[in-house]
């Protein structure tokens, strides 16, 4: 490549940055939801955005947005979390970052509000990747983190759906309808560093103490530097199976483009564990996709001031970010 020919794709690069993505979770979301969950991306996302904007870290602005999905009881996460089999909130949630491989969770955690900004603490201050539970707990009385109601993170609509599942002659499926699953964030900063934050409720009625793909690395989101992060959504057994999250990025990494990578790795997915899920994926050039192999994914993304967001397959609305959808 020519100096000139190597400038002009330098400038091209800092053009597409900075860049985030975000998901409110894969499956089958009603009609009379689907509006929720599309503003809350796309509010998600502006959030994100705000954040690159003003010089923050792609670590800085994934956890922002991802904080701003578990604050919207739409959602499977935070204050929207669906119920294990007991009636009871247990969460996940995942943090990493490109530039170290630096990263953080938390597992099974009740009574703490944004269980990815607790993710992001264990990454910080601790030498450790994942705390569960009790210790997760103690972890965050520590940092000072407050403690809140478990009530406080239960809506009527979780509860409606906890108690329906509990039926003799609950459909499995059909009690899975209207779960707006596992939200996450992927980032690009204007320094080219990526990032990635998942954060969930788990799966409806859960065995207590379950733990799925979230907080494990690789499975339920990676970032690296050297070529992309990825979040991931859908069923967690599945993406467990095929590690997920770095199963796309080793297609990046054999010269696939994010679209292609993220479609070979839910392809994998329903091939070899029959499970059906969503990506976001970007890589350092600023490059992203948000793919899905379910019936919907609500996502939004945010780049060169403009908003892209849609929830349905081939659905890619654009508007400026600075107009409130």
């Amino acid at each position: 490549m020519q100096t000139g020919q190597l400038s002009g794709y330098v400038q091209q690069v800092i053009d597409m940055l900075p860049v985030v993505v975000v998901h409110g979770g894969a499956g089958h979301i009603p009609k009379e939801r689907a509006e929720l969950s599309t503003s809350g991306v796309t509010s998600a996302v502006r959030a994100g955005y705000v954040v690159l904007r003003g010089g923050g870290s792609s670590m800085d602005a994934v956890v922002e947005a991802v904080t701003h999905l578990e604050n919207n009881p739409a959602f499977n996460a935070g204050c929207g979390s669906v119920l294990n089999v007991k009636g009871d909130v247990e969460m996940d949630a995942f943090v990493m970052e490109g530039k170290t491989l630096g990263s953080g969770a938390v597992s099974a955690v009740r009574n703490i509000a944004n269980p990815i900004q607790l993710a992001r603490l264990v990454m910080d201050k601790t030498s450790h990747l994942c705390l569960t539970a009790e210790g997760a707990k103690q972890f965050a009385q520590s940092m000072g983190v407050p403690e809140v109601p478990q009530e406080s993170l239960i809506t009527e609509y979780s509860r409606m759906r906890w108690r329906k599942n509990l039926a003799p002659d609950a459909n499995p499926v059909e009690c899975q309808m209207g779960k707006m699953g596992t939200v996450g964030a992927v980032a690009v900063d204007s320094q080219g560093n990526v990032a990635c934050a998942t954060s969930t409720g788990g799966i409806l009625n859960k065995m207590e103490g379950r733990v799925g793909d979230t907080p494990c690395i690789g499975c339920g989101g990676y970032a690296d530097n050297t070529v992309g992060a990825v979040s991931t959504t859908g069923h967690g057994e599945a993406i467990m199976k095929v590690v997920l999250a770095k199963h796309i990025l080793y297609q990046m990494e054999q010269g696939q483009s994010v679209e292609a990578a993220s479609d070979l790795g839910l392809a994998c997915m329903k091939i070899r564990a029959e499970g059906l899920g969503g990506v976001i994926t970007v890589d350092p050039q600023g490059h992203w996709a948000a793919r899905f192999s379910s019936r919907q994914m609500a996502w939004a993304a945010a780049q060169k001031d403009t908003l892209h967001y849609g929830l349905y397959k081939g659905e890619n609305f654009t508007q400026s970010i600075d107009v409130q959808h």
